[in-house]
Protein backbone atom coordinates (compact mmCIF):
# COMPACT_ATOMS: atom_id res chain seq x y z
CA UNK A 1 0.00 0.00 0.00
CA UNK A 2 3.10 2.38 0.75
CA UNK A 3 4.33 1.78 -2.41
CA UNK A 4 0.85 2.46 -4.19
CA UNK A 5 0.70 5.69 -2.46
CA UNK A 6 4.18 6.76 -3.54
CA UNK A 7 3.36 6.25 -7.05
CA UNK A 8 0.19 8.36 -6.62
CA UNK A 9 2.09 10.91 -4.79
CA UNK A 10 5.07 11.07 -7.82
CA UNK A 11 2.36 11.14 -10.72
CA UNK A 12 0.29 14.10 -8.96
CA UNK A 13 3.48 15.76 -8.55
CA UNK A 14 4.27 15.49 -12.23
CA UNK A 15 0.76 16.18 -12.99
CA UNK A 16 1.20 19.70 -11.29
CA UNK A 17 4.49 20.46 -12.29
CA UNK A 18 2.79 20.21 -15.95
CA UNK A 19 0.08 22.24 -15.45
CA UNK A 20 2.24 24.53 -13.82
CA UNK A 21 4.14 24.80 -17.45
CA UNK A 22 1.19 24.53 -19.83
CA UNK A 23 0.23 28.09 -21.94
CA UNK A 24 -3.69 26.93 -22.36
CA UNK A 25 -4.83 25.66 -18.94
CA UNK A 26 -8.21 25.07 -19.99
CA UNK A 27 -6.87 22.00 -22.25
CA UNK A 28 -5.25 20.18 -19.34
CA UNK A 29 -7.91 20.68 -17.09
CA UNK A 30 -9.63 16.68 -15.86
CA UNK A 31 -10.58 15.93 -12.63
CA UNK A 32 -6.88 15.85 -11.33
CA UNK A 33 -6.40 19.15 -12.15
CA UNK A 34 -9.24 20.09 -10.40
CA UNK A 35 -8.14 18.33 -7.26
CA UNK A 36 -4.86 19.75 -7.38
CA UNK A 37 -6.13 23.67 -7.96
CA UNK A 38 -8.70 22.91 -5.04
CA UNK A 39 -5.54 22.32 -2.92
CA UNK A 40 -4.05 25.01 -3.96
CA UNK A 41 -6.83 27.00 -2.86
CA UNK A 42 -6.60 24.96 0.30
CA UNK A 43 -10.06 23.30 -0.46
CA UNK A 44 -8.56 19.96 -0.26
CA UNK A 45 -5.91 18.71 1.80
CA UNK A 46 -2.78 16.40 0.03
CA UNK A 47 -3.71 13.99 1.57
CA UNK A 48 -7.30 14.54 0.38
CA UNK A 49 -5.94 14.63 -3.31
CA UNK A 50 -3.74 11.47 -3.03
CA UNK A 51 -6.53 9.45 -2.01
CA UNK A 52 -9.33 10.66 -4.75
CA UNK A 53 -6.73 10.07 -7.28
CA UNK A 54 -6.17 6.31 -6.09
CA UNK A 55 -9.73 5.67 -5.98
CA UNK A 56 -10.26 7.11 -9.23
CA UNK A 57 -7.02 4.37 -10.45
CA UNK A 58 -8.72 1.40 -8.40
CA UNK A 59 -12.22 1.81 -8.52
CA UNK A 60 -12.69 2.79 -12.41
CA UNK A 61 -11.64 0.02 -14.36
CA UNK A 62 -14.36 -2.39 -12.15
CA UNK A 63 -17.14 -0.03 -12.38
CA UNK A 64 -16.73 0.44 -16.42
CA UNK A 65 -16.49 -3.47 -16.72
CA UNK A 66 -19.32 -3.71 -14.67
CA UNK A 67 -21.35 -0.87 -16.16
CA UNK A 68 -20.46 -2.20 -19.89
CA UNK A 69 -21.06 -5.87 -19.11
CA UNK A 70 -24.66 -4.36 -18.55
CA UNK A 71 -25.44 -2.15 -21.12
CA UNK A 72 -23.58 -5.21 -24.12
CA UNK A 73 -26.30 -7.70 -22.01
CA UNK A 74 -29.56 -5.21 -22.27
CA UNK A 75 -28.92 -3.86 -26.37
CA UNK A 76 -28.44 -7.96 -26.83
CA UNK A 77 -32.10 -8.26 -25.21
CA UNK A 78 -33.49 -5.54 -27.07
CA UNK A 79 -32.41 -6.45 -31.02
CA UNK A 80 -34.26 -3.59 -32.20
CA UNK A 81 -32.39 -1.02 -30.23
CA UNK A 82 -29.37 -2.71 -31.26
CA UNK A 83 -30.27 -2.30 -35.14
CA UNK A 84 -31.17 1.52 -34.20
CA UNK A 85 -27.73 1.49 -33.13
CA UNK A 86 -25.66 -0.25 -36.18
CA UNK A 87 -27.78 2.12 -38.37
CA UNK A 88 -26.89 5.57 -36.09
CA UNK A 89 -22.90 3.92 -36.79
CA UNK A 90 -23.37 3.01 -40.27
CA UNK A 91 -25.38 6.93 -40.88
CA UNK A 92 -21.87 8.12 -38.95
CA UNK A 93 -19.33 6.55 -39.55
CA UNK A 94 -19.90 5.39 -43.23
CA UNK A 95 -18.04 2.74 -44.63
CA UNK A 96 -15.24 3.42 -42.79
CA UNK A 97 -13.66 1.11 -40.43
CA UNK A 98 -14.53 1.44 -36.66
CA UNK A 99 -11.73 2.85 -34.31
CA UNK A 100 -11.59 3.03 -30.69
Amino acid sequence: SKDLKGAMEILIEQKRQKLSTVEKLDEHMDFASQLIFAQNRGDLTAENVNQCVLEMMIAAPDTLSVTLFFMLILIAEHPTVEEEMMREIEAVVGKEELQS
